[in-house]
Formats: C-alpha cells, structure tokens, sequence
C-alpha cells in the first residue's frame, strides 16, 4: 500500500500518545479521514458540528497531554476557531486540521463552494496564525512531513493550539515514513547562566522576609510544574494557595494549603495568607479582570516574586530563557524555611449541613451532594457560572481533579470539553455541573456520550437562565426557554442507547438520582436539578458586582 501524506500525519499524531481523534466530515476532507482510519492506533471519533470537535478536543487535550481534530475547509475551521481560541487562552496542545481546495486551484480565477465566494482562499490560513502558535498549508507533498513536523513539535512545546491545512487532493499523495519520535519532543536547551542568576535573586528575596505565601496559578499545568511546585512548598513550610482556575493543580490535603485566592470571594483565611504575607511567590498565574474580581485583587510590587514558564521576574528584574521546572528545583534544593504563614493550621472546608429530604431543592444542597461524590478518581468538570463557584468550594480528594475554563469562559464548553476528557481518561469517574442555559449551546454531545457508553454523571441546573450574567448585569435577555433536560436523554437514546435522564426537586429526589447514577456504568445519567432563579452562592453575587463595576468604568478623558 502506499504511504501518503494522510499516513504520515496519523503514525505522527500516534506517536505523540493521540488514541483518538476528533471529526466533522466534509467534502475537502475525505480522503484525509480515509487515511487516518488506516492508522489502528488510533479510534476516529465523530462529534455533532465543528465548535463540538473543537471543544472536545480540547477537553482532551487536558486528560491526555494532546488532542486533534479535524475538519473541512472554511464553514467547518471557521467554526472550530472559536474552540481553538480556547484552547489557545487555557495553553492546551490542540491540533487542528482542516482539508482545503485542491491545489490546483490555486491562481487559477475558480470561485469554489465553502469559501467567501472570492478566488484567494488564504483567508483561513491567515486567521489562525492569529490564535495558534503554529499555521501552515500543505499544497505538495513534499512539504508535508517538515510542516507536519513542524506544527506538532511547536504545539506540544509551547502548549498552544496549532494549525494544518491539507489540500485535498495531496492528502493521499505519496509521501516518506516518518522516523522516532525523540526530536519532536526533546525540550530546548536551557540558558544555564540565567537560571542560576534567577535563583540567586530569589533565594535574596525569600532570605529577606519573615513570611512567605505560594499563590499556585492555572498554567503550572501547561508548564508541567505541580510536582516541583508541591517540592518547593516543602521546603519552604509556608501557606499556600490557589487561583480558582488553578482547583485542584496543588493538593488540597498538603498540610500548607490554605484554599484559594480570589478576592473578596476567597477561603476563608486565604486572602490574608497572601495580602498579609511579607513576600508572595506567584507560579504561573493569570491575572485577568475575572481572577482579580475586577482588578481589585491583583499581587503585585516589590514583595511579589513572579514565576513563569520561561521567565523569572524578582526584584524588578526579569530573567528569561529558563524553565520553571529547572528553577522550581534548584531553589527548593537550596532554599531557607519560611513558615510563619503557615502556623495557623491546615485549611478546612467549611462544611454545609444537610437539608431535609423532602425540602425543595437548593444550590447549597446540591453542591453539598455533589461535593460527596467526589473521590480521588473523579474528574469534575464545571461550566461558565455558578458552577465554578460550587466546584471551587468543594474539598477534594487527593487525586481528585477540576476542570473549568475560566480565561476564554465560552458558556457551552463543558458539554464537549466532558466527553473528551472521559475518552481520553475513562478509568477516571467523570461528573459534570451545567447550567441549563450553557447546555443548550452544545446540548448535542451529549449523544456522542451515549453513542460510546460514557458514564458521566451530569448535573443539570435548571434556574430558567444564565445566573452570572443576572449577577454582572441583569436584563430579558438572560432568560432562556425551558426544555425538558430529563427527557432529552430518551430522546438521544432514541432505543439504542443507554442514556438515564432524571429529575430532583428535593434534596431527597437527588440522592435517590446519585445512587441511580452510580449504578448507571454503560452511558451517561442527566440529573436535572430545579433551582430558583436567583439561588446562588453569595460568591457569585459579590464576584458580579465588581465585575460590573469593572465594565462600567467610563472612558477617560482626553
């Protein structure tokens, strides 16, 4: 059999530890996903539209290190760019192919279906350079394994999105083998000189405080960091804390964890851990107008130690070209303890008491039940809204893991970004929390969970609208028109499946479901959970008012 270009990006995306990956079919990328069937190692999983594949790539991405999808040329990448610009905002290694015109085309005048009706068709080529950190077109063979090559070690270095464009007509053109893998892989060299001033500069800014505080931000993940960072709080014995978009990426039963940082809405305890301490490390932060609850929460100054991915900035000065890996160690290795702010006793979850069964339904109850569900193979997932507040609060096992999306913040991600995360880890326990609102935007996956006897247990919460934009801004155009959620899943099953659609009004209703739940191993359980409108945690509601705030700065002057 030939080898082809379509081979040779399959064995590629095999080699990296892809087991799946996602598609849209369309005309321009047919041939593509012949050639990628031939490739064993990998399953290809099929999903409702393009900003689903996006997504559930993404979701993926943040299981299995890696995800791709593929789609057709400019109704279905143009779709998908809005999950690559996630994936781009939360540094998730997301390949995206798209099949393209034929190459002949090219120069010739033809005005060709799928496009903007113009005869330039780099239009799409040029927009993803925009979100990804890697774009490149193959319109000849013989281009292909260097940018194949050249798309995949860029996005797993920079663990950002990247792009490939295939024509049509190469992807079954004859092609070399690829060879091993090691040189895709291998990190780039570190800067030894600066490493070694960067720790000096740090170890003077640890030696000249009495207390320090670690704050552990979201892209220690994508720096691939936590083991160094959790080495690093040993050492120095301090109190440690989390951005809410970093949950679970330090352990919450270390005996320096003192909840998460966020602002006025923080653990009880944490925002005096860090705003009182002497000195603040800060590993891998994002600092948006959501983690600072509009900007009145933002670390910085003298006493601020800031440490990236590839830069250290301590002391006013910055120091780039090393890896935080590198520099996590070497200080942990060589560092004084600082334990002051760490004397007050380990961080305990305040514990909500239960309600009574038959009492309606409330958030405080649900969260409490869900919390409960928890174990150190779980997997929650959280969507935009409430849903981040609830999972933030929630103690967690050691082991147990948190996703959210809290940069790009796309209402509808978790639906997707769930059934990839239970593809690529299925060993784990997988549970969703969504708002009614948010699922009606990518509702359809949910299917693809029943089509792969998925038991993702989905907690379904119908308030009758979206409740973090009633608490930023409230107006008609936050309510939503009630489905029946429960029933959907016979709906999706439509007699073949194994999908179990529930409902609880009470607190007793909703333990009943869980159980029901739990026993449900073959597909996945939608646990519809009736809300009042406006039940929410108060840390939403304080959250959405500096946030309003923050939006409605009027413009300066002049």
């Amino acid at each position: 059999m030939t080898y082809t270009v379509g081979r040779y990006l399959a064995d590629r995306l095999a080699q990296i530890g892809l087991k799946h990956h996602f598609a849209v079919a369309g005309d321009y990328n047919l041939v593509l996903l012949d050639q990628l069937l031939l490739n064993t190692d990998m399953q290809q999983i099929y999903c409702s539209n393009e900003l689903n594949c996006g997504f559930s790539a993404e979701g993926y991405a943040r299981a299995n290190g890696a995800a791709a999808a593929i789609v057709t040329f400019s109704v279905g990448a143009l779709s998908a760019f809005n999950a690559l610009g996630g994936a781009y905002a939360e540094n998730l290694p997301v390949i995206l192919i798209s099949g393209a015109p034929n190459a002949n085309d090219h120069g010739t005048g033809h005005i060709l279906h799928h496009t903007l009706g113009t005869t330039d068709y780099g239009y799409q080529l040029e927009m993803a350079r925009h979100i990804t950190c890697a774009a490149e077109s193959i319109v000849a063979a013989e281009d292909a394994p260097a940018k194949i090559d050249h798309v995949i070690r860029t996005a797993l270095r920079e663990k950002k999105p990247a792009y490939l464009e295939i024509a049509c007509n190469v992807a079954g053109a004859p092609c070399v083998r690829p060879g091993g893998i090691d040189a895709l892989l291998s990190p780039p060299a570190p800067d030894e000189a600066s490493l070694k001033a960067a720790v000096d500069a740090a170890l003077a800014f640890i030696e000249q405080r009495g207390s320090v505080t670690m704050l552990v931000g979201s892209r220690i993940r994508a720096a691939g960091a936590q083991a160094q960072a959790v080495a690093l709080a040993d050492a120095l014995g301090c109190a440690v804390t989390t951005m809410a978009a970093a949950k679970s990426f330090f352990p919450e039963d270390h005996p320096g964890y003192r909840g998460h940082y966020w602002g006025e809405v923080s653990s009880p305890g944490a925002q005096q851990a860090v705003e009182g301490a002497d000195g603040v490390i800060c590993l891998a932060p994002v600092f948006n107008d959501y983690a600072t609850v509009g900007w009145s929460a933002w670390p910085k100054g003298d006493n601020v130690m800031l440490v990236e991915r590839h830069a250290v900035t301590v002391g006013g000065v910055a120091y780039a070209g090393i890896d935080m890996r590198d520099f996590l160690t070497r200080l942990a290795a060589h560092t004084v303890r600082r334990d002051a702010t760490a004397r007050g006793g380990a961080y305990v979850t305040p514990q909500t008491p239960a309600a009574a069964p038959t009492a309606p339904l409330n958030n405080a109850e649900m969260a409490r039940q869900i919390g409960a569900l928890l174990t150190p193979r779980t997997t929650l997932t959280a969507e935009t809204g409430d849903s981040w507040f609830n999972a933030v609060r929630m103690k967690l096992p050691h082991g147990a893991r948190v996703e959210l999306e809290m940069q790009w913040g796309h209402i509808g991600w978790s639906v997707p970004a769930a059934f990839g995360n239970a593809l690529a880890a299925p060993e784990r326990q997988h549970v969703l929390m969504v708002g009614d609102g948010s699922f009606q935007l990518t509702a359809q996956e949910v299917a693809q969970m029943i089509r792969h006897d998925l038991p993702v247990i989905i907690f379904l919460i119908n308030n009758h609208g979206y409740t973090i934009e009633v608490m930023i801004h409230d107006g008609p155009y936050n309510n939503v028109k009630n489905w029946d959620y429960a029933g959907l899943m016979e709906v999706f099953n439509a007699g073949e499946g194994n999908g179990l659609g529930l409902r609880a009004r009470t607190g007793g209703e909703l333990a009943a479901a869980i159980e029901q739940a739990r026993a449900n191993r073959n597909g996945p359980t939608l646990i519809e959970c009736t809300l009042d409108r406006d039940d929410c945690t108060q840390e939403l509601v304080t959250w959405g008012k500096r946030v309003a705030a923050a939006n409605a700065r009027p413009p300066r002057a002049g």
